[in-house]
């Protein structure tokens, strides 16, 4: 298998965790296997030219997480969904980071 399947399972599989965590109580560790998932995910998936745009959109996400608790009837549900979408993403938002400032210097 190629590292870019590997890639791509790890994100898929990373979302499909960070939703049923909201409503089935998989236990503390699992958040340790999303954050590796993550980091999966940063060193395989996202490439120089996605960097700016996997950055802006990960940084969306994270700053908007808190806010759907205010929706109605939903708002609970959307947030924990969110919130572990971002304990997912956050590990590669680290990793696509230090490889940009890192490309960045040896220009």
């Amino acid at each position: 298998m190629n590292m870019e399947k590997v890639g791509r399972w790890a994100f898929i599989a990373g979302l499909v965790i960070a939703i049923l965590v909201a409503f089935i109580n998989l236990g503390d560790s699992i958040f340790m296997i999303l954050a590796v998932l993550g980091l999966i995910v940063g060193f395989l998936n996202v490439t120089g030219k996605e960097s700016q745009s996997f950055l802006i959109a990960a940084i969306a996400l994270a700053a908007s997480a808190g806010a759907v608790s205010s929706l109605p009837i939903v708002g609970e549900t959307v947030s924990a969904i969110m919130g572990n979408v971002v304990a997912f993403i956050t590990p590669a938002m680290l990793v696509v980071a230090v490889k940009s400032l890192l490309g960045t210097v040896k220009n």
